[in-house]
């Protein structure tokens, strides 16, 4: 896949787009990180295409899908009769990627006793077939991802520094789909299309209530869950305007997201909160005064963790609330509606009269 054919041009997709312009004409190793479902094996392909290797072989090999009594055979290969049903000499994707580019994808499965096999694979440019006592020379550039964070895991002492340090030699982080606002209508339509041509059929518009819908959706499962929701939708289509039970297909938004990390938490408190209080921020009664924070201090947070009203589903029967404006470089793309002081002022006074007239009525009965 060319470099321009990615499909983006939010600021944190083109700065990714940037980052493979930088590296890819170079032969030094990359680490790509990032959610599941981010993308990670098509930043790896636009890489391949986009350096001197495209002419050879891009190898691609899922490091948790393999068992790992035969990953160090899948990646090295192995003679006859090396192990239990090694009927014929079998070469290994080092091999198979010569002169090319290897994808490792999800490194951070790699088993701790195969580490030392990569890492020497890696420095020396040599691999050594299981069963085998041959060295065999191997010009290979190595890619990987993952999903986890691999600097805890050295940290864990359950993935290697030497090996983390010669595979992080150039890192990509891919953004998430939720702060890629800009792209997801993009990527609809490019989705739309492409399964439209697949099956057959002709799909000329998509309707704007549909569009978003799923554009306010947090898409946990990223790009992949998004690719999965339009297929659906277009096999239920049976004419030129795309099937409106597309968004009835998304059945777990922000709230019932897996908690992962801290962040995840933090994050989902505080929009937790914030459905609370109607999406109100300032005041004896928004959310930053249950939180226990200062106004400014939530703005910031929510800059920083991404939560914009207009990027998250919204429930049923609730209206459109203000959102107050964060001025930084952090909140670039997020679209901050910003209430007055006035009307601030007026929300005050508004819950000041609702305590007060209980207590009104009560000293004129008496």
């Amino acid at each position: 896949m060319a470099i321009a054919s990615l499909i983006g041009s939010s600021p944190k997709f083109r700065a990714v787009v940037d980052e493979i312009d930088m590296v890819a004409p170079s032969d030094c190793a990359v680490l790509i990180q990032g959610e599941t479902g981010t993308g990670k094996e098509v930043i790896a392909q636009a890489i391949h295409e986009a350096s001197p290797r495209r002419k050879n072989r891009f190898v691609a090999l899922n490091c948790a899908a393999i068992p790992a009594a035969l990953l160090e055979s899948e990646l090295f290969g192995h003679e006859r009769g090396a192990f239990t049903g090694a009927v014929a000499q079998t070469m290994g994707r080092f091999q198979a990627a010569d002169r090319g580019t290897l994808f490792l994808d999800e490194i951070g499965d790699l088993p701790l006793e195969l580490q030392p096999k990569l890492l020497r694979a890696l420095q020396e440019k040599q691999v050594e077939r299981l069963g085998g006592g041959r060295t065999f020379q191997v010009d290979v550039r190595v890619i990987a991802a993952t999903n986890q964070d691999l600097w805890h895991m050295v940290q864990e002492r359950t993935f290697r520094a030497d090996l983390y340090y010669r595979l992080n030699v150039f890192p990509i982080t891919l953004p998430p789909l939720r702060e890629r606002g800009d792209d997801i209508p993009l990527l609809i339509e490019h989705f739309v299309q492409m399964f439209a041509k697949r099956q057959g059929k002709s799909i000329y518009r998509i309707p704007e209530e549909v569009m978003e819908v799923l554009k306010r959706h947090d898409w946990p499962g990223n790009i992949r869950e998004l690719q999965n929701v339009i297929e659906r939708a277009v096999i239920m289509t049976t004419g030129p305007v795309l099937n409106q039970r597309a968004t009835e297909l998304i059945t777990q938004d922000i709230r019932s997201a897996p908690i992962r990390t801290l962040v995840d938490a933090e994050r989902a408190h505080i929009i937790a909160i914030l459905h609370e209080t109607n999406w109100v921020v300032g005041g004896p009664r928004g959310a930053a005064a249950q939180l226990g924070l200062a106004r400014t201090t939530l703005i910031a947070m929510m800059a920083r963790l991404g939560i914009s009203r207009e990027t998250l589903p919204q429930r049923a029967g609730e209206q459109p609330a203000p959102i107050p404006r964060a001025h930084s470089h952090e909140t670039e793309g997020i679209d901050w509606e910003a209430p007055s002081y006035d009307n601030s002022i007026s929300q005050m006074k508004d819950d000041t009269l609702a305590d007060f007239q209980p207590m009104q009525a009560a000293t004129s009965g008496a």
